[in-house]
């Protein structure tokens, strides 16, 4: 297996494709077309900013995956990818948002040359960047194959992050903990909230001494005061204002490895109810740590949670975190497990996740969540190292 330019090792990628085999003969599939740009990476090694157009890796039960896309996006892959330059494949321009022609067309032309126009082929349906227009082309054009949904099933073989995928992690991590203490130090009366996210996007993309930022797949989220009572406002170019609270949802980003972490600042005397809910908020956090081990559910942790909250009055609904590793815009989630009430996914060492218990109340949201990740033994360990608290500013 040829090595390339892309990140991880050979074996890597081995372990890799090996793992969605097994799940694709599961699943009675002969092959597998893949549009996810997180899921053709992680197969691959394959990383530019070219999802906007038609593209995806098409993975048979043997041989290389192929990358397939815009004939100038091949030149990326081929910069990008592991394999050999015989398993990378380009369309003409001509295809591109055409009115008369369809990428999908000549994808199927290969495939038919491939011998799989009658094959048991796995299509990501439910997914940001395969559209129902290419999957009726699709269909149309491959009459006989059977194509039949395959959503996530690449994204729960992602699920259990190796030792290489974990290192990527843990810097990410490191980048995290810079932007959120800038985000927390420039925080002030007066300062505009574009001034201040213009910081974290400096501070995220200088990165950590050798450990240089990528873009994350979410931008800053950075709501104050009324605004904060919802969950993914991003900023204005408003002053930051005395008596109101920020919450700071950001994440450092190295070689696409997310590592999110949330703080909130209040700047000026926070009201008693604020403070009532932090303590109660922090107490649900450390209980919810402690059963975050290998062998528990993801349900374990969001039911430690909320018993917490209800003990103080607090009523919390909806999930608390989801499992994050590589990932692309528009989310740094994987889509898979989710840490609620009844999710049932066993937790095993290896899964990461960011723990999300945030509370957004009716004039104010306070967020602090932690990366955590599974380990053989004993509770989760949190991979960002900045203080759990609501950050106070007079």
């Amino acid at each position: 297996m040829p090595e390339g330019n892309a990140p991880f090792s050979p074996a890597e990628y081995e372990r890799r494709i090996a793992l969605t085999r097994v799940a694709m003969e599961k699943a009675g599939l002969d092959a597998l077309f893949i549009t996810d740009p997180s899921n053709q990476a992680w197969l691959t090694g394959y990383d530019g900013w070219s999802f906007y157009v038609h593209q995806g890796v098409l993975l048979r039960l043997d041989g290389e995956p192929m990358w397939w896309g815009r004939y100038m996006d091949s030149i990326g892959a081929l910069r990008t990818c592991w394999m050999s330059a015989d398993s990378i494949f380009g369309y003409a321009d001509s295809y591109v948002q055409s009115t008369v022609r369809h990428p999908m067309q000549e994808l199927a032309a290969r495939m038919r040359e491939m011998g799989l126009d009658v094959a048991r082929i796995g299509v990501e349906m439910e997914n940001y960047y395969y559209s129902a227009k290419a999957h009726e082309v699709l269909c149309a054009e491959l009459p006989n194959a059977q194509i039949s949904d395959a959503t996530a099933l690449v994204n729960w073989q992602r699920l259990v992050k190796s030792q290489e995928e974990i290192a990527f992690i843990r810097k990410a991590a490191r980048i995290s903990e810079k932007v959120i203490e800038t985000a927390i130090d420039r925080a002030a009366p007066g300062v505009r909230k574009n001034e201040l996210v213009a910081d974290i996007f400096h501070a995220g993309i200088s990165g950590v001494d050798d450990i240089w930022g990528d873009y994350p797949a979410i931008v800053p989220l950075t709501p104050s005061g009324l605004d904060a009572t919802a969950a993914h406002l991003t900023w204005n170019g408003d002053p930051m204002k005395a008596g109101e609270a920020t919450f700071f949802e950001l994440s450092g980003c190295y070689r696409r490895y997310h590592a999110p972490l949330c703080r909130t600042v209040f700047l000026g005397t926070p009201p008693k109810e604020m403070l009532d809910a932090e303590k109660a908020q922090l107490e649900g956090i450390e209980a919810a740590l402690n059963v975050a081990k290998a062998g528990n559910r993801t349900c374990d942790i969001a039911n430690t949670f909320i018993a917490v909250l209800q003990k103080h009055g607090i009523y919390r609904e909806g999930r608390c975190g989801y499992p994050i590793g590589l990932s692309y815009p528009p989310d740094w989630g994987e889509r898979t497990a989710s840490i609620r009430a009844e999710d049932e996914t066993v937790l095993k060492p290896g899964m990461t996740f960011h723990f999300m218990p945030a509370l957004w109340m009716d004039t104010w949201g306070l967020e602090t969540t932690e990366t955590i990740l599974i380990k053989e033994e004993g509770p989760a360990e949190t991979l960002c190292n900045v203080e759990r608290k609501l950050f106070v500013k007079g």
